[in-house]
């Protein structure tokens, strides 16, 4: 039996996914991925960045503007980077700067034909560092009413173009969470079950972390609708385990060369409680900064396959693990599937 507040909930989201085109609504029974070039997939990801940047701007939503920056100076900046890890194994790179953060989708699809690479782009808003990229309509909006611009970007594509994004990125700072992180991580949860879009969510600490999936609860979304962005952001590990218990997925992406061995320490974890097939890893590496002179230091991509899948190898990790963190992990991740409880 239908509760009101399911009713009401199932009602609102049957009129915010009215008039999806005939051809997504087929293609999300496929099990496709979408990237800026349209969909792929699941199969076609292989070796897989999830968590990457090609541009970003910090100057904050209000006054954030593409033209701060020349696209083709970004263009000429970053293709060298990308064109250097594909060469070197990468077939997908997940870029996950959000709206009034650095989103480009048109510079993105550029760079991914000249590149070679898949690149998946992102709808959602990011709502951490004391909200200061949250557009001012989140605070007069209700989650319905955010959650129809995030729907209308899958529907109908992003800026104008016919780019659609392949996951939502949203970010919250510390629990608790504020009722503007609230709500977001709830349209997060209406788009999902309107789009079958992952909620990747950048994620303050544990507690936070746990929160949003009471939130996801309550509109009936399953944990592994969602990821937990910089999950090694939260000191206790025992909080990675309660996750994957629940079937969530746990995302270390802060490779570099000076976090080797902590990395190395949180997937010896994970693979110890048998939960490999529920962990993500990336470097959170680039990127043309908005605001310095030529974008200021790029940091390259490499670090995962020049040094840190060979320590994973020097420390008993086989191949068909190593496949199943880079490959079979990030294409179940974001497969655009509804996960309901």
């Amino acid at each position: 039996m239908l509760t009101r507040r399911k009713f009401i909930q199932q009602s609102a989201i049957a009129t915010l996914t009215a008039g999806i085109a005939p051809s997504l609504a087929s293609t999300k029974e496929e099990n496709i991925v979408m990237t800026v070039n349209g969909p792929i997939q699941p199969t076609q990801m292989k070796f897989t960045l999830t968590h990457e940047h090609i541009l970003a701007d910090f100057i904050g939503a209000e006054q954030y503007s593409k033209d701060r920056y020349n696209a083709d100076e970004v263009f000429n900046t970053a293709l060298p980077f990308l064109l250097e890890v594909k060469k070197l194994g990468c077939t997908t790179f997940i870029d996950c700067s959000p709206a009034y953060l650095g989103r480009d989708v048109q510079l993105f699809k550029r760079l991914s034909k000249a590149s070679g690479l898949n690149i998946i782009t992102n709808t959602g808003y990011y709502g951490a560092v004391n909200e200061k990229f949250l557009p001012k309509h989140v605070y007069t909006e209700t989650s319905e009413q955010i959650a129809a611009r995030w729907i209308s970007e899958w529907k109908n594509g992003i800026d104008g173009t016919d780019i659609r994004p392949g996951f939502m990125k949203t970010s919250v700072d510390k629990a608790p969470l504020t009722p503007a992180q609230r709500k977001i991580i709830d349209a997060a949860a209406i788009t999902h079950l309107a789009t079958g879009l992952t909620i990747g969510v950048h994620t303050g600490n544990g507690d936070a972390a746990n929160e949003q999936l009471e939130i996801l609860k309550a509109r009936n979304v399953a944990p592994s609708a969602r990821i937990w962005i910089h999950a090694q952001s939260e000191p206790s590990e025992t909080y990675y385990i309660e996750t994957a218990k629940k079937g969530g997925w746990v995302s270390f992406d802060g490779v570099n060369p000076g976090t080797l061995q902590a990395n190395l320490k949180y997937l010896q974890l994970m693979k110890k409680n048998n939960f490999l097939d529920l962990v993500l890893v990336s470097q959170d590496s680039g990127w043309y900064h908005v605001g310095e002179p030529k974008g200021g230091e790029y940091k390259n991509y490499n670090c995962i396959f020049t040094e840190f899948i060979p320590l994973l190898k020097q420390n008993g990790f086989t191949q068909s693990e190593i496949d199943k963190i880079f490959i079979t992990n990030p294409a179940k991740a974001f497969e655009i599937k509804i996960r309901t409880l």
